[in-house]
């Protein structure tokens, strides 16, 4: 063999395993959660026990502990473009089944992104709107006792505004 072809076949050899390697990092698809089978979905009717539902759908993602009994089978898909970046959801459902007083399916609901409302699962703290004051009442704390809108207290925190009275 030719040295020019050796060089040329050593320098395709390097070029497919770094496009194979970058090619792994780019482009995922990820499905979490239940996958729920359709047509098992199809078999679920109105009156049938609990134990042929878990038969059928098996271990729900979660149940309702308050209120109705309700079992609920969650999906999600995401994309992830780029290999360790964040994921974009592009799908997710939420299968529902609710059952009566004696346990039999009363009917089953499916949801999907559009009926959902996004809000954060990370954040420790819960807002609260008590501690929100509008720019006049803190304008008028400064400035006197009086609160316009009331603080409850009924004292001011300047010292010596309570003096003339």
């Amino acid at each position: 063999m030719s040295r020019r072809l050796v060089s040329s076949l050593a320098r395709l050899a390097v070029l497919g395993a770094i496009g194979a390697g970058v090619s792994g990092c780019i482009g995922e698809d990820i499905r979490h959660g239940y996958q729920i089978d359709q047509a098992a979905l199809a078999t679920v009717k109105p009156g049938m026990s609990a134990e042929q539902v878990l038969q059928i759908l098996g271990t729900p993602s979660t149940v309702s502990t308050v209120g109705n009994k309700s079992w609920y089978y969650i999906s999600q898909n995401t994309r992830r473009t780029v290999l360790f970046l964040g994921e974009r959801v592009e799908d997710q459902k939420v299968t529902a089944v609710y059952f009566n007083g004696a346990f039999k399916v009363e009917r089953v609901a499916l949801y999907g992104l559009q009926d959902g409302k996004v809000f954060d699962f990370i954040e420790r703290s819960t807002p609260t709107s008590g501690a929100d004051r509008a720019f006049l009442s803190q304008l008028f704390r400064g400035l006197t006792k009086y609160e316009p809108f009331g603080s409850g207290s009924g004292t001011s925190v300047v010292p010596g505004a309570n003096r003339g009275l």
